[in-house]
């Protein structure tokens, strides 16, 4: 298992577009990949269990993946945060 923690730094948080972009990102593996905020913790492959955070600019989040391509998933995430002006 991998985790790693991200700062969100996107100004409207992670709302409808950023996340339906992670979701995406998390399907296209086969490894279980989590995100907890809040002591919440929610599939990253489920648009609604990630929208039902309401997660803000500022935010801490942890994204844990595990399976036999955990690796290339958060490395795909981390990419991803990145790309898109999610986190820093």
């Amino acid at each position: 298992m991998i985790e790693k923690t991200f700062k969100v730094t996107a100004d409207t948080g992670i709302h409808a577009r950023p996340a339906t972009i992670l979701v995406q990102a998390a399907s296209k593996f086969d490894s279980e990949i989590h995100l907890e905020y809040k002591g919440k913790t929610i599939n990253l492959k489920s648009i609604m269990g990630v929208m039902s955070l309401g997660i803000r600019k500022g935010a801490e989040i942890k994204i844990m993946t595990d399976g036999n391509d955990e690796q290339e998933a958060m490395n795909n995430l981390e990419a991803t945060m990145k790309n898109n002006s999610l986190s820093e």
